[in-house]
């Protein structure tokens, strides 16, 4: 009877074993002395008081997804690998189109490395804050369901969301503890359109705190919800970016297709040049903010962020629809074939602007040269010395009105706060936690009593200003685009309301990415794609950040 109970035993024991083989634990670690060692960083924001979040517990996050992963080795993952990593859309459809991938091994995949890397104390990059419980049952239903022609298309394919965009199934938190319970929710208009198109919706990724504009010179990338988001070409070493920090970064380090972010004055074109990634930060109006977290209705704009050029053009298409909910949206949405002619585009002839005072930058002089080999006509000028008089005046104002809008509407019905006001009060009651670095900006918003009519005109001041800052050196001299680097120009920018697209430039000395800024007059996305493809093909100078191949 002893030997029959302890076979019995061994049995059991190695179920468990089976079980639990490819389970891995999300672990909290001692960051005290990374803590310390960061107070010598030379870039003040970089001075972190923590890296881990104190409220998201990644194993919950993997809980309903455990099974799945259950049987997916590493061995497997090896095996796709060299057809997914750092592949565009057009070469992974190919391989589903010729049985070598499905679209539940390519989630699997997605899913096994997010865990793989995040898991880890030295590589875990922070950047993921939810994951879709039912995102592999949804994959088979796409492998079952796939039309012929899926090569320039999203079907099937795994998305990532910047955590301030509505969408069911999973909370929607802008990276604030006052909004952990925002879980019951429709899907954000863009949403829509990413499901209609075929898009499998992967999760939810950090960003900086109410998309930057709750602190003042805090570190980029930090929320409550998510923690410290880390740059993978440099872990507490190079900044992220912000406040699309978790778009950019989980790109870089290949954890989904592409993955959408937000701009209201350089929170795609940050992040992207900081994460060596292509972004698109689209006309103000080409893309509905309706079930979006806003900052400003004024500037607020969604944008596709993507390894590569082709990826964002067939990205941004996916997104594109006529929304009677964003009044903007639905005067300025405009159906256009962002792939047609991509890859015939010639820079020779193309007159493109450079800023003087950036040619000091070396990798932009580089670039500079480079186009200009390559037949682009390049007009150097001395930009129009404006001020942006009243930008966060506008801020405040708009997000007094806007955040109460998307409360009421969008937001799940338990969440009792209506007002910038509401979520102040609420933060204090325990700000070592839920605002560690302050929260002066929603504090300036609370006390700005700008009236209606000062406002407009502020408005109006700064829409002009920021055309006049672009429009004044295009139509003197012609320019098809006007280059920068990064966010450099990205207030004159979001004022004015103009397209930017920022492809990976290079890298530094030190390793550190670098953008460069394509700029163009509303609604020339297309130019812009063609001239950051044109430019891609040229360089090629994309890297997969070291450790995380």
């Amino acid at each position: 009877m002893k030997n029959i109970l302890f076979f019995i035993s061994l049995i059991v024991v190695f179920i468990s074993c089976k079980t639990h083989e490819n389970r891995i634990f999300f672990k909290k670690y001692d960051e005290n002395q990374l803590i310390e060692r960061q107070q010598e960083h030379e870039i003040r924001r970089m001075k972190f008081k923590l890296i881990q979040s104190k409220y998201l517990d990644m194993n919950s996050v993997f809980v309903s997804l455990n099974k799945d992963l259950s049987e997916f080795t590493e061995q497997e993952y090896q095996k796709l690998k060299p057809f997914i990593l750092e592949k565009d859309i057009p070469s992974i459809q190919e391989a589903v189109s010729n049985g070598i991938l499905s679209y539940e091994k390519i989630v699997l995949f997605y899913l096994y490395r997010i865990r793989k890397f995040e898991s880890d104390s030295l590589l875990s990059l922070n950047s993921i804050i939810a994951l879709n419980p039912s995102i592999v049952k949804e994959a088979r239903e796409k492998d079952k369901n796939r039309p012929k022609d899926v090569t320039n298309s999203l079907y099937g394919l795994p998305i990532l969301l910047k955590d301030n965009i509505n969408t069911k199934g999973m909370p929607t938190t802008a990276g604030a503890f006052i909004l952990e319970q925002n879980k019951v929710t429709d899907d954000a208009f863009i949403v829509k359109k990413l499901k209609e198109n075929g898009a499998l919706i992967l999760g939810k990724v950090n960003l900086s705190e109410w998309a930057y504009y709750l602190c003042s010179g805090c570190p980029v990338g930090y929320s409550a919800m998510g923690g410290q988001t880390l740059n993978p070409y440099g872990i507490r070493k190079f900044e992220t970016g912000g406040s699309s920090s978790g778009s950019g970064v989980a790109v870089a380090a290949n954890f989904a297709i592409a993955a959408v972010g937000t701009e209201t004055s350089g929170s795609i074109l940050s992040p992207s040049s900081k994460n060596s990634v292509v972004g698109l930060k689209p006309t103000v109006g080409l893309l509905s903010r309706s079930g979006i977290v806003p900052i400003s209705s004024t500037l607020d704009t969604p944008g596709s962020i993507s390894k590569n050029v082709i990826d964002n053009a067939i990205f941004l298409s996916a997104m594109i629809g006529e929304d009677k909910e964003d009044v903007t949206s639905s005067i300025n949405s405009i159906q256009v074939d962002y792939l047609s002619e991509l890859a015939k585009f010639d820079l020779k002839g193309k007159r493109l602007g450079v800023f003087k005072q950036l040619l000091n930058d070396s990798l932009y002089k580089a670039t500079v040269e480079l186009l200009k080999d390559a037949g682009a006509e390049i007009i150097a000028f001395e930009p129009p010395k404006f001020t942006l008089i009243g930008f966060n005046t506008l801020l405040n104002i708009d997000m007094k009105n806007d955040l109460p809008k998307y409360l009421i509407n969008y937001a799940d019905k338990n969440i009792k706060v209506t007002s910038v006001s509401d979520i102040a009060i609420f933060n204090l009651q325990d700000s070592i936690s839920r605002i560690p670095y302050g929260q002066q900006l929603f504090t300036g918003i609370v006390n700005d009593t700008t009236s209606t009519i000062s406002f407009e005109k502020i408005k109006q001041n700064l829409h002009e200003t920021g055309k006049s800052f672009f429009n004044t050196p295009i139509d003197l001299y012609k320019l098809d685009a006007v280059l920068s680097i990064n966010n450099n120009h990205a207030g004159f920018a979001a004022v004015a309301q103009y397209p930017c697209l920022t492809v990976p430039m290079g890298y530094s000395k030190n390793g550190e990415p670098s953008g460069i800024t394509f700029i163009a007059k509303p609604f020339e996305e297309k130019k812009l794609l063609q001239l950051g493809y044109a430019f891609e093909q040229l360089t090629k100078i994309r890297k997969t950040p070291m450790n995380y191949y």
